[in-house]
């Protein structure tokens, strides 16, 4: 595969993202299917992902999701709940996200980090609460559902490890 230099005048050509460009059939992009063409099933409000390895590793991963999903229309609050010491508002900046579109919560001290991702996607002021909350069992798991799904959110939870 070849890439050729872009040049401030030249037309850009949309960049695939990893997945795609190995995975899509003959080249061409994944169209996303409107959730409309699913009958009988409800938009997912929960996803979990487990990332394994260095730290460093872990959060270059990590980035291009939580960039995508700072920028955009989205008019709420992307919601990073409790994160990992590591992520810290230099990282934010130097991995190219919206902090101006970016809640850092951490729970006080009478306050666990699941009961805080609960309220917070309970408020509705998030389209997305990422949390690191680990571990989580399928109790905590249906909380983080019916509060998602009371706020119209997602909520994403992230194992790191």
């Amino acid at each position: 595969m070849q890439f050729s230099p872009v040049m401030p005048n030249s037309v850009q050509h949309t960049q695939l993202s990893l997945f795609e460009a190995f995975i899509a059939p003959g080249g061409q992009p994944f169209q996303k299917v409107p959730i409309d063409n699913w009958p009988g099933q409800a938009p997912e409000v929960f996803s979990e992902l487990s990332l394994r390895g260095a730290t460093g590793n872990c959060l270059s991963l990590l980035a291009p999701m939580l960039r995508e999903l700072s920028d955009g229309e989205h008019m709420r609050w992307l919601t990073l709940v409790a994160p990992p010491a590591s992520l810290t508002q230099n990282w934010l900046r130097e991995a190219g996200l919206n902090r101006e579109r970016i809640l850092l919560l951490q729970p006080r001290a009478n306050q666990t980090p699941l009961q805080l991702v609960c309220e917070a996607l309970r408020l509705g002021r998030s389209h997305t609460v990422v949390s690191w909350v680990n571990p989580l069992n399928s109790a905590g798991r249906q909380q983080l559902i019916a509060a998602a799904r009371q706020g119209d959110a997602q909520s994403l939870n992230i194992r790191m490890g």
